[in-house]
């Protein structure tokens, strides 16, 4: 173990001065005979009452409503915050680089991260009844521990293989193109899509994560999909089980005590998503049998997971299912949002994008700077599976550390003049007061860090960059009326209206 080491941090923030003493060695450990740290009760946060907690700031209309992912509570309580409320576990927030670093360090060899609680419950009991033994995995989203890590050893030579990724780069190119022209298509005489946004950037991203894990085309765009299709379902399915996941798992609940109406109704939408994987599996299964006796091109992502097991291929297609689609959709969302408001740094794009060469730096410098911005995931989290002396406090084993990645990547100490959208941030000279690389390294952090790191990373940044490049080669997109909303929870969603004009780009 090596020597303590201790540093001040003086936060000037809402007119006042915070300092707070820190006490980390490379592990960030507490050992047993450390009695000098302020208890839980002193860490700060806001006002608690008995039985309920702080339930009262996230209702509608309280202070903390749909606020708390920002630098809010960070304004108001410095770099480590407690929330809580009836029926929720012991919650530490992190506005802290360096902490989060210590932290998230420690917990690398077998991290556990609770994402949907009622997700696990499911999954858990699912494959218990279906006379899965204690050790069988039930997916990287539900499982921890030594399960967790060797379902996840299974699969990280095929998810994270470039070479296996870059299998579907035509394959993304015509989802791309195919949605550009259901684009135009859709567009009315303001060249404004008709119908929902929202929707239409779900369809796209399901119709592209599908390719991966389902091994083809779920022909989403087609105007004349058969409401009881499999296709028109699973649409469908991805949509409620977020919708629902966030009632049970992201707002105060009763479902852990008794069964409610919604923590039935997940149950059923869970059970039917894994129902219609194993159709699309068995789907593909009959195509690839077809297909082997003439092709001699490399193994796709769910070709190579059926050689290991089948009932694998249907947890992974589940898992990118649930991980892939909104989380893709809105970050393409909210990258368009920024090139529209910033026309200098779209025209750059294109220009880059029409040269035709290989590589386009600016392209992903874009698509960084939108997640820097206005990330999807606010946080990133780990429960403690040790205790920790963080900033004075004892953190005990078993509390829920958040790290709040969203408010650290939108300060000014790590990324100058952090409400502009500046692209050029991520591929200017060191020198430069604006490199990236200024700032710590896990002020910025989108995709998650070591062991758990997200392991769709490689896909999802191939469809982005795929159907980002399709959409400005073709659209000089615009955006008129207020600035775009989000709306925190699981996931930052964005909210309409979507004020988008595509008008055809001029080539």
């Amino acid at each position: 173990m090596q020597t303590v080491r201790r540093s001040v941090l003086s936060l000037a923030t809402a007119g006042k001065e915070f300092t707070r003493s820190v006490a980390v060695n490379s592990a960030a450990v507490v050992t047993n005979d450390d009695n000098n740290l302020k208890s839980w009760k002193e860490i700060p946060g806001p006002s608690s009452l008995p039985i309920i907690g702080q339930l009262l700031h996230f209702l509608p209309r309280g202070s903390l409503h749909e606020n708390f992912v920002t630098s809010v509570l960070y304004d108001q309580y410095g770099p480590i915050v407690k929330i809580g409320f009836f029926g929720s576990p012991s919650i530490v927030l992190l506005f802290d680089a360096e902490a989060s670093a210590q932290v998230l360090r420690s917990e690398n060899l077998m991290p556990i991260r609770t994402t949907f609680q009622s997700l696990d419950y499911f999954r858990h009991n699912y494959y218990r009844q279906r006379g899965a033994a204690p050790n069988e995995p039930t997916g990287l989203v539900s499982d921890h521990g030594d399960v967790w890590k060797k379902f996840r050893s299974t699969v990280n030579p095929i998810m994270l293989k470039p070479k296996t990724i870059k299998l579907y780069t035509n394959s993304l190119t015509e989802v791309a193109e195919d949605m550009v022209k259901r684009m135009r298509s859709i567009r009315n005489e303001k060249y404004m899509l008709k119908g929902k946004f929202d929707f239409e950037m779900n369809l796209w991203a399901l119709e592209a994560i599908g390719v991966v894990a389902l091994g083809g085309r779920l022909n989403c765009f087609d105007h004349n999909l058969p409401q009881e299709s499999p296709t028109r379902k699973l649409i469908q399915i991805v949509h409620d089980i977020f919708t629902t996941a966030d009632r049970l798992d992201f707002k105060p609940n009763l479902w852990r005590y008794f069964s409610t109406p919604n923590f039935k109704k997940a149950m059923k939408l869970y059970e039917e998503q894994i129902n219609i994987c194993e159709y699309f599996v068995a789907k593909a299964i009959k195509e690839f049998k077809t297909q082997s006796q003439t092709s001699t091109e490399e193994k796709g992502v769910l070709e190579k997971l059926l050689e290991i097991d089948e009932k694998i291929a249907v947890i992974m297609a589940s898992d990118m299912l649930v991980a892939g689609v909104d989380t893709v959709s809105n970050t393409m969302t909210g990258t368009l949002y920024l090139l529209a408001k910033n026309p200098d740094k779209q025209k750059k794009l294109r220009e880059e994008i029409l040269s035709d060469k290989q590589k386009r730096p600016y392209l992903k410098a874009c698509i960084k700077e939108s997640m820097r911005m206005m990330p999807v995931v606010p946080g990133n989290l780990r429960v403690a599976t040790k205790e920790y002396n963080i900033f004075g406090y004892k953190i005990l084993k078993g509390t829920h550390v958040i790290f709040m990645h969203q408010a650290l990547s939108n300060m000014e100490k790590h990324f100058p003049e952090p409400e502009k959208y500046i692209p050029e941030r991520w591929i200017t000279e060191k020198t430069d007061a604006l490199f990236h690389r200024n700032a710590h390294p896990f002020a910025w952090n989108p995709f998650g860090f070591g062991m758990r790191m997200c392991i769709g990373r490689r896909i999802a940044e191939l469809e982005i960059e795929t159907f980002l490049a399709k959409v400005i080669e073709n659209f000089e997109v615009e955006w008129f009326g207020p600035p775009l909303q989000t709306r925190p929870s699981s996931l930052n969603y964005t909210v309409g209206p979507y004020n988008f004009i595509f008008k055809d780009a001029k080539k």
